[in-house]
């Protein structure tokens, strides 16, 4: 019953935490505190070394004061009370002054110690050995007796100490947890400030990008969605540019696809009721094949053949976009009947001043599918004729189609060649791109793209070729088919 009373809103606070400490600023923060806390790591390991050494020769040098004023009365020995206020003034057990090779004990303790368990000469010392003596004092030391001596200032003095070492490392422990609480504080304070700062300066901008992302995803048709980038040269603002534009860009392919799709339900609304017009048509045709007149006799074959030709195309005009298109039917097939076809199909005005020349040997065989291929050239060859139909400045020049072709070895290239004024950059730009390729106004580019589609599915290459004069200029190549090993040895055989 108690989770049941939980205030929503109160116990969603507790993720939006967690969420936080897991985010990039969590771990921007805890990575901040770790790497301050070793770089005061590398900085405690020296600093302790020098602490040490200062206080060892703060020590020698209180020594070294009470022994000049002492070595100066010639003759005065201390008595037993000011040498152990001496020695308890500089927290030492014995104080020798050695000059000029002669040793001198300024004060000793009444309980000497037999053995020392370490000495150390202070003028000596190297930063590894203070280093390392610095920790062997900290983890080891306490309870041991040491020797330390070093110069008396300038001068060619010798002041040595005897000592214990617990006052020295209680020193080193105080001064360890000082620089200990000083570096957390350090540390927290310089990962407060990099993490404010960076979480504005880029922690922010990502989560609203991601934001952006999650809203845009869930309906990537709004433009409202599309992410304003925030203006700079830095690299999160270029990223928020190039998302910006990405999803413009998308925005507009998918209006092209639904444009498609919208078309493709269109087209397959007219595909149906084409199809039984043309069926029609087909019934008259094939009547009109037994009428006894000459005129009717020479145009009903074109005629039969040009309706025959739209009810098959009827029956794929769906098949662009497909996932796979139909497998091309193949034979060797005599290529310029082929192409006188396309030029009856063409039906090109006489008065329009255009020449449809076929160059292509009587005896050239392609291999091919016939259908798809009278589809490829009827395609370029269009396009051909609608560019030399329109207005030119160049009255002079001949409108001409030529359409040639020949074989080297097993592969056979067909050429479309005409004078018109040549394709435009932008369509050049986007040749094969259904819908973008178009070189005329009103134009869909289909064909050009249903014409690769076609040639890349006989194995073969289509592509524009540069010229130096005006026109456009096509090359198709299209291979055989290999030959199995067992049909060349039959053939052979036979």
């Amino acid at each position: 019953m108690v989770a049941e009373m939980t205030d929503p809103a109160s116990s969603g606070k507790a993720p939006v935490r967690a969420a936080l400490l897991r985010g990039l600023s969590g771990k921007l923060l805890l990575l901040t505190v770790v790497f301050v806390m070793l770089a005061e790591v590398l900085i405690f390991v020296p600093s302790v070394a020098n602490m040490r050494i200062r206080w060892l020769e703060d020590r020698l040098n209180t020594a070294a004061a009470a022994s000049v004023v002492v070595d100066g009365m010639e003759g005065v020995q201390l008595s037993q009370m000011v040498q152990k206020e001496t020695l308890m003034a500089t927290g030492t057990k014995a104080i020798v002054l050695r000059r000029k090779g002669a040793s001198r004990l300024i004060a000793a303790a009444d309980a000497m110690p037999l053995e020392v368990d370490a000495q150390y000469d202070v003028a000596a010392m190297t930063p590894l050995m203070a280093i390392r003596d610095a920790f062997d004092t900290l983890l080891f030391g306490g309870d041991r007796i040491v020797r330390i001596y070093g110069p008396v200032g300038d001068s060619a003095a010798i002041i040595e100490v005897v000592m214990e070492d617990q006052r020295l490392r209680k020193a080193m422990l105080i001064y360890s947890r000082n620089v200990l609480i000083l570096s957390i504080a350090i540390s927290l304070f310089t990962a407060t400030l990099i993490f404010l700062a960076i979480n504005r300066m880029m922690i922010a901008p990502i989560r609203r990008m991601t934001a952006n992302m999650q809203e845009f995803s869930a309906d990537p048709t709004d433009p409202a969605r599309v992410l304003q980038p925030q203006p700079g040269g830095d690299e999160l603002s270029m990223a928020g540019q190039h998302l910006a534009t990405m999803q413009r860009r998308l925005q507009k392919t998918l209006k092209e696809q639904k444009n498609l799709a919208d078309l493709g339900l269109a087209v397959s609304k007219i595909n149906h009721d084409m199809r039984n017009i043309l069926a029609s048509a087909q019934l008259i045709s094939d009547r009109l094949a037994d009428v006894d007149d000459p005129i009717v006799k020479r145009f009903a074959p074109t005629l039969l053949r040009t309706i025959d030709r739209a009810v098959g195309y009827t029956t794929e005009v769906l098949s662009y976009g497909r996932t796979t298109e139909p497998e091309p039917r193949r034979r060797f097939l005599p290529l310029r009947p082929l192409v006188g076809d396309v030029a009856e199909i063409l039906a090109i005005d006489p008065k329009s001043g255009i020449d449809f020349n076929i160059q292509i040997p009587e005896d050239l065989q392609v291999d091919a599918d016939g259908e798809q291929l009278f589809r490829v050239i009827h395609n370029i060859s269009r396009n051909a004729v609608e560019a030399l139909s329109g207005e030119r400045s160049d009255g002079e020049l001949p409108r001409r189609i030529n359409v040639s072709a020949m074989r080297t070895g097993s592969v056979v290239a067909i050429s479309i060649d005409d004078t018109g004024p040549g394709m435009p950059q932008k369509a050049r730009e986007n040749l094969f791109a259904a819908f973008r390729g178009s070189a005329r106004s009103g134009g869909t580019g289909l064909g050009l793209a249903i014409a690769r589609e076609l040639v890349l599915a006989h194995g073969g290459t289509i592509a524009l070729v540069e010229k130096a004069t005006l026109g456009t200029l096509f090359r198709i190549e299209l291979p055989d088919r290999p030959v199995p090993l067992d049909a060349f040895r039959s053939r052979a055989h036979h």
